[in-house]
């Protein structure tokens, strides 16, 4: 059974100079999506946001990597944790870990945030 994720895609054109402004730290590069709700249909209804800005990184240091979004002016999900796209993972780590780095070790706030484009869709979140 495919398990499917409501939320935005990064689009590549957006990826790349992303990848070169916050380089991946683990070898395990993910970068691919901010997630809104997980367990979905397919045909759920698309969230209208089409952009974010990225403010900020959090890094357990031994293998979870992600950057932290803003969306609709802010950082905070609706189930109360922080939009974020797993950055990079080491081995053994899994994209669902960055929920509690996040929550854990908090995240860093960047210099320059970074606006980006993101694709409203549905996905399966297997890579």
């Amino acid at each position: 059974m495919t398990f499917l994720v409501l939320g935005w895609l990064l689009p590549e054109e957006e990826r790349q100079p992303l990848l070169a402004l916050v380089p991946p730290r683990y070898a395990r590069v993910f970068a691919h999506h901010v997630t809104l709700k997980a367990g979905v249909r397919r045909g759920a209804e698309l969230p209208r946001e089409t952009s974010g800005r990225i403010v900020g990184v959090a890094d357990d240091g031994s293998g979870v990597q992600a950057l932290v979004v803003e969306i609709g002016a802010t950082t905070r999900r609706p189930d109360g944790s922080t939009w974020h796209i797993t950055w990079s993972l080491g081995s053994g780590r899994k994209p669902v870990e960055s929920n509690e780095v996040i929550r854990r070790h908090r995240w860093t706030p960047l210099d320059h945030p970074r606006d980006v484009r993101l694709q409203p869709a549905v996905f399966d979140t297997t890579m």
